[in-house]
């Protein structure tokens, strides 16, 4: 599959990163805006939902779940073809599945937050009804998406489909279970492990399914190499939570695209305000170094993955 150009030079920035975007990443945030663009499209929706699903779904995004589908399917793939249908709806789902999660965090009910990716959130721009329905019918396109013959006329995998469906759909139960943990330790300083069981829900759910479910689409089901990337997953995942945690610290509003000191505003268990920052720092970077490890049996053909890696550790959004 050949990709769609890359995103311009102002489209990369507007991701809001001073830290270079890799290729493969530019690549990856091209390819699934260009397919979310033509699945949202199709439906048939009242036009205020269009406008608001098309908000939050469109409006930038660094876009990590989807590459880390594709990159996954390239790690385990046999053939040249590295992006085939089943990674390219997997990439899709998961995304809008990220995407409805964020409309409802920022609503005044959880985080209560005006700002995302450098935009007013969607509660702010359509109102709070309208961004509840627009998250509800975000995450059950995910599903419609992941089960259907979206970017192919061939013969699909039942059993792929099944195993990406029952992957998403435990993660996305997952994501929940930690969003509600999150809420409960507002205003608590909680434990290290506590935190971790937190954060290995919220947003390493998604990270492992996304891993897993771009093995599944290039046909890998051996438990071995499902277990090496499910380690480098949980990791990155982590490693992931505890750079956010460190960057709401350390950047700015106009850098990260939402409001900075927002863990603290809402009195929020954090990394750096558990161990100080330094450690956080170190932590993070222990973490970067178990996931490139757990790819240890990996080729060349998973640098993309370690690429990726690379990136969310120096990212600076």
């Amino acid at each position: 599959m050949t990709f769609i150009p890359g995103l311009s030079q102002a489209e990369a920035i507007a991701v809001g990163h001073s830290v270079a975007l890799p290729q493969l990443l530019i690549d990856a945030q091209t390819q699934v805006k260009a397919d979310l663009l033509h699945v949202i499209d199709q439906q048939d929706w009242p036009e205020i939902l269009h406008k608001a699903v098309r908000h939050a779904a469109l409006q930038g995004g660094k876009r990590v779940r989807p590459a880390l589908v594709y990159m996954a399917c390239a790690a385990c793939a046999l053939d040249d073809v590295l992006y085939p249908a089943a990674a390219r709806r997997a990439a899709v789902a998961i995304e809008l599945i990220h995407c409805y999660s964020l409309v409802h965090d920022d609503l005044p009910c959880m985080d209560d937050d005006e700002l995302r990716r450098g935009q007013p959130t969607v509660h702010v721009v359509y109102g709070e009804a309208n961004a509840l329905l627009a998250g509800d019918v975000l995450q059950s396109l995910a599903f419609e998406v992941l089960s259907g013959s979206w970017f192919s006329d061939q013969t699909l995998s039942a059993s792929v489909q099944l195993a990406q469906m029952q992957s998403l759909s435990q993660a996305a139960s997952q994501m929940v279970k930690g969003q509600l943990l999150d809420l409960a330790a507002e205003t608590k300083q909680v434990g290290e492990q506590e935190l971790e069981t937190i954060h290995v829900n919220k947003t390493g759910a998604l990270i492992r399914s996304a891993v897993r479910m771009g093995a599944y689409a290039a046909g890998m089901m051996t438990p071995a190499v499902l277990n090496d990337l499910d380690r480098f997953a949980y990791a990155l995942g982590l490693a992931f939570q505890v750079q956010d945690d460190v960057l709401d610290v350390t950047s700015t509003t106009e850098t990260l695209g939402k409001p900075a000191g927002s863990d603290e505003k809402l009195q929020k268990s954090t990394y750096p305000s558990l161990l100080g920052l330094t450690a956080a720092q170190q932590r993070a970077i222990d973490l970067h170094h178990e996931a490139i490890q757990a790819l240890a049996g990996f080729d060349q053909r998973a640098d993309g993955l370690r690429a990726l890696a690379d990136f969310l550790l120096k990212r600076t959004a």
